[in-house]
C-alpha cells in the first residue's frame, strides 16, 4: 500500500522584509527584484525563532490535521540547510521541542530539494511497513546565513517551515525520481562553517559563512533537471504528462518556475506559485506551497500532483502523488505581521542576540547533577 499524506501544516514568522526595505540595505529596487525573481516580500525569523521552533509549529499543525498523536510517530525526518546546531541533528532538536520520546529521527540535507528527498525516503519506510506513521518536516532560517550586503542573494531568501504526516493508504505517493551532481557543488554553497573551514577570524572577516551562488548557472541547471526528473517521475508512476492536474515546484524564482512549466507544456494556471509572498524558503517552500494551495481549495481530492525541486548539491528531485485529503472547513487565520527591518539590522551588526544566553542549559546541569556514567567516558 502506498504512503498517503494525511495531514499538513505550515509556520512562517510574522516579520516581513519587503523589496522597499531591501532598497535601504543594498543597491536594488522593487522593479529590479520583481522582474528577475517575482518576489515582493519574504518572512524573517525573529530573535526567539529557530529552525526547530518553526518546525515544531508546522509539525503540530500537521499532526492536528491528521488526528495523530505524537506518540504514534515512528519516524521523524527533517529537511533543512540551516540546522540549529552542527550537533545534534536538527531532527533530534525538533524531537526535544515537540516532546517526542520515541521513534527514529534523522536529517536530510539536499538543499532546496530536501523536502522531496525526505518525502521520498519516508514514503519507502511507510509503504514497506517499516514505519506506520512518518512526520516529514522542511524548515529553514536562511536569513541566518544570508549576506545582507550582497544584493545577488539577500533578495531571494526567506524563512519558514512546512510539515506532512504520512500513513499507508489506498492511494498516495506513486513514484519519484532523484538525482545529484556534486561536480557542480560550488555553484551554490556556504564556503565556511563546516569541518573543512571551521569558523575563525579570517572566515568571519571574509564573510565566508553566508550563501554564495552562481545565479546563471544555477538557473540553467534547475530548469533542465527539474523538467527531466519530472518526466521520469511521471513515467515511473505509469502516467502521462497530461494526467498531472497540478504542479507544485520549489519556489526558487518565478522565471525558473515559468521556464520549467514551458518545458513540461503545463499552463501556469496548473502551477502552484506563492513566491511573491515568501521568496525562496529552500526545503520549506514545497510544503508551504502545498498547504496554502490546499487551504485555498486549489488542491482537491482526486487530483494528481507533481512536486519538483532543485537546489544546492547540486541536487534535484520530483515526486508524483494522488491527493486524498479533504479541504479544511475554513482557512487558518493569518497572523498579524510587522517589519523585519529591526531583525535584519540586528543580524548585520550582531546585536540581535545581545543579552541572550547563546548556550542552552544542559539537561541535569547544576546542583544535584550526578556523575557522568563510566559508559559515557
Amino acid at each position: 500500500m502506498p504512503a498517503e499524506i494525511v495531514g499538513l501544516g505550515i509556520a512562517v514568522p510574522p516579520y516581513v522584509l519587503t523589496n522597499a526595505d531591501l532598497e535601504e540595505l543594498v543597491d536594488t529596487n522593487d522593479q529590479w527584484i520583481t522582474e528577475r525573481t517575482g518576489i515582493k516580500e519574504r518572512r524573517i525569523a525573529g530573535r526567539d525563532d529557530s529552525t526547530a521552533t518553526l518546525g515544531k509549529r508546522a509539525a503540530e499543525q500537521a499532526l492536528r490535521v491528521a488526528g495523530v498523536d505524537l506518540d504514534e510517530v515512528d519516524l521523524l525526518l527533517v529537511a533543512t540547510a540551516t540546522p540549529d546546531y552542527t550537533l545534534p541533528s536538527a531532527s533530534c532538536v525538533l524531537q526535544l521541542e515537540l516532546g517526542m520520546t520515541r521513534g527514529a529521527a534523522m536529517d536530510v540535507i539536499a538543499g532546496c530539494s530536501g523536502f522531496v528527498y525526505a518525502l521520498a525516503t519516508a514514503s519507502q519506510f511507510v509503504s514497506s511497513g517499516a514505519a506506520d506513521t512518518a512526520l516529514v518536516v522542511g524548515s529553514e532560517t536562511l536569513s541566518r546565513i544570508c549576506d545582507y550586503t550582497d544584493r545577488g542573494t539577500c533578495i531571494l531568501f526567506g524563512d519558514g517551515a512546512g510539515a506532512v504526516v504520512l500513513r499507508r493508504g489506498e492511494q498516495g505517493i506513486r513514484a519519484f525520481s532523484l538525482g545529484a551532481d556534486g561536480a557542480r557543488s560550488r555553484l551554490l554553497m556556504t564556503p565556511a562553517g563546516g569541518s573543512r573551514f571551521p569558523a575563525n577570524a579570517r572566515t568571519v572577516a571574509e564573510r565566508r559563512h553566508y550563501i554564495v551562488m552562481e545565479g546563471r548557472e544555477v538557473f540553467k541547471g534547475a530548469v533542465t533537471a527539474m523538467a527531466a526528473s519530472s518526466l521520469e517521475a511521471i513515467r515511473r508512476s505509469g502516467l502521462e504528462p497530461d494526467d498531472i492536474d497540478l504542479v507544485v515546484p520549489h519556489q526558487a524564482n518565478q522565471r525558473i518556475i515559468e521556464a520549467t512549466a514551458r518545458r513540461l507544456k503545463v499552463p501556469m494556471s496548473d502551477v502552484v506559485m506563492n513566491i511573491a509572498r515568501y521568496g525562496n524558503t529552500s526545503a520549506a517552500s514545497i510544503p508551504i506551497a502545498i498547504a496554502e494551495a490546499w487551504e485555498q481549495g486549489q488542491i482537491r481530492p482526486g487530483q494528481r500532483l507533481l512536486l519538483t525541486a532543485f537546489g544546492a548539491g547540486l541536487a534535484w528531485g520530483s515526486l508524483v502523488t494522488d491527493w486524498t485529503l479533504p479541504p479544511p472547513a475554513e482557512p487558518s487565520p493569518e497572523e498579524p505581521t510587522q517589519s523585519a527591518m529591526p531583525i535584519v539590522r540586528g543580524l548585520l551588526d550582531g546585536s540581535l542576540w545581545d543579552g541572550k544566553d547563546l548556550l542552552p542549559p544542559l539537561p541535569g546541569a547544576g546542583a544535584g547533577a550526578g556523575p557522568v556514567p563510566e559508559a559515557a567516558l
